[in-house]
């Protein structure tokens, strides 16, 4: 098992990702915990907040540890599901923002 495997199973087997649920809509946003920081991941469009990701882009790499570990979490059903009503979504897309 390579580094990157290890990391990722370990950020899946620790619930660091995270999906949140807005309802009723089923909005969903995800994100991992990183080192010391949350990103905000759109698997469906492969894109991660995440610094390596820009840098890995822009060098050829496919994507970051943080896409893999949603892809093996969904896969395994193993995130953290947190739910929030419909109402704090705008107050939820703000303070990941900020942390941009």
């Amino acid at each position: 098992m390579n580094k990157d495997s290890t990391k990722i199973e370990s950020t899946v087997s620790e619930k660091r990702v995270k999906l949140h649920m807005f309802e009723p809509s089923n909005r969903q946003i995800w994100t991992v915990v990183g080192k010391g920081k949350e990103h905000w991941l759109f698997p469906e469009m492969e894109y991660c907040s995440c610094p390596g990701f820009y840098f890995g882009k822009l060098s050829g790499k496919k994507e970051c540890y943080h896409l893999e570990s949603v892809k093996l979490a969904k896969k395994e059903n193993k995130m953290e599901i947190i739910k929030f009503s419909d109402d704090e979504y705008g107050d939820f897309l703000s303070s990941l923002i900020i942390e941009l």
